[in-house]
């Protein structure tokens, strides 16, 4: 590789910097070039500026890429790293996506005070959540509970909870049990309970798309089963057109040779369902995202988009 130096890009987090280090540990444990120099630099995002509203008000999901995907653009970085579930699903022009470590855990997990379980919280409970999705799944099993929106990192949403703002909160385990967290859980739920949000769980590795060394670098660490979930789930919210405001979860599993695609689809108040699962050959990971993607948008004839 003529390249001496690699720049990773990543938001500043405690959580993103965990992310990014796996990826540079990962290049040194795979790559031959174990001398050359691996540098993080964060950058900051808009994503983690404003707190208090909804990432829809503030321009959607690309609040946590956008910056960093200008530095790669600019050749400031080499490679940027981000959560999956964190980045809008069409392509920044000259950039490519298509490089992933094996999938961490992907259920979501409730965290509360007096570490109850959700069916165990008090009547008329509040739930913090920035996602919309996340809190028509929780009213299928508690109507009464009302959802408040909580937005910041993994510490301060656990702070906000410890202060007494919610009675719980929903996060990805993924996060927790990258932070040595674990012990907060008070409830894990299934995939079958909660589908989570598309690419949960997955760490994208992002570089310009004529970066040829880069590249063939990022191919070797990359997880072709993640991958291949990872644009199942995708696929699906390509088809809907999907944002921040619409209430999708998409999870693919991999079991022998086959692909099992489960999606949930919400309108726009939360008060239709539109449910879908499909069994394929592993090989149509692309076509069971679109095929899926294509059905919950007939069921919902469009009543998920504002």
């Amino acid at each position: 590789m003529k390249k001496e130096k690699l720049v990773i890009g990543s938001r500043g987090s405690k959580l993103a910097l965990i992310y990014a280090q796996k990826v540079k540990n990962k290049i040194l444990k795979t790559s031959k070039f174990h001398n050359f120099q691996i540098i993080i630099k964060e950058i900051v995002t808009k994503g983690d500026q404003v707190h208090n509203k909804r990432l829809s008000e503030l321009g959607g999901k690309g609040l946590f890429s956008k910056n960093i995907e200008t530095e790669l653009i600019e050749n400031k970085i080499d490679i940027a790293v981000h959560a999956l579930k964190d980045m809008p699903v069409i392509e920044t022009s000259g950039l490519i996506t298509n490089f992933f470590l094996k999938r961490n855990d992907a259920r979501e997990i409730l965290v509360s005070k007096d570490n109850k379980k959700l069916k165990d919280l008090r009547m008329n409970s509040i739930i913090g959540t920035s996602s919309l999705r996340r809190e028509f799944q929780i009213k299928k099993f508690r109507d009464d509970i009302s959802c408040k929106l909580i937005r910041g990192n993994v510490d301060t949403r656990l702070k906000k909870l410890q202060e007494g703002f919610y009675d719980a909160i929903i996060l990805s385990y993924a996060g927790l049990k990258s932070l040595n967290l674990e012990k907060e859980i008070s409830q894990v739920f299934s995939l079958e309970e909660i589908i989570p949000s598309v690419g949960q769980g997955v760490i994208a590795m992002q570089c310009r798309e004529k970066d040829i060394e880069v590249i063939d670098l990022l191919k070797k660490i990359n997880d072709p089963g993640t991958f291949q979930c990872a644009v199942a789930e995708r696929n699906v919210l390509k088809i809907l057109e999907g944002d921040c405001d619409t209430a999708v979860g998409a999870n693919a599993t991999l079991k022998d040779d086959k692909i099992i695609l489960t999606a949930e689809l919400f309108s726009l108040d939360g008060s239709q369902r539109f449910y879908e699962k499909k069994i394929s050959n592993k090989n149509e990971f692309e076509n069971i995202g679109l095929e899926i993607g294509k059905i919950l948008k007939q069921k919902s004839k469009g009543n998920y988009k504002h």
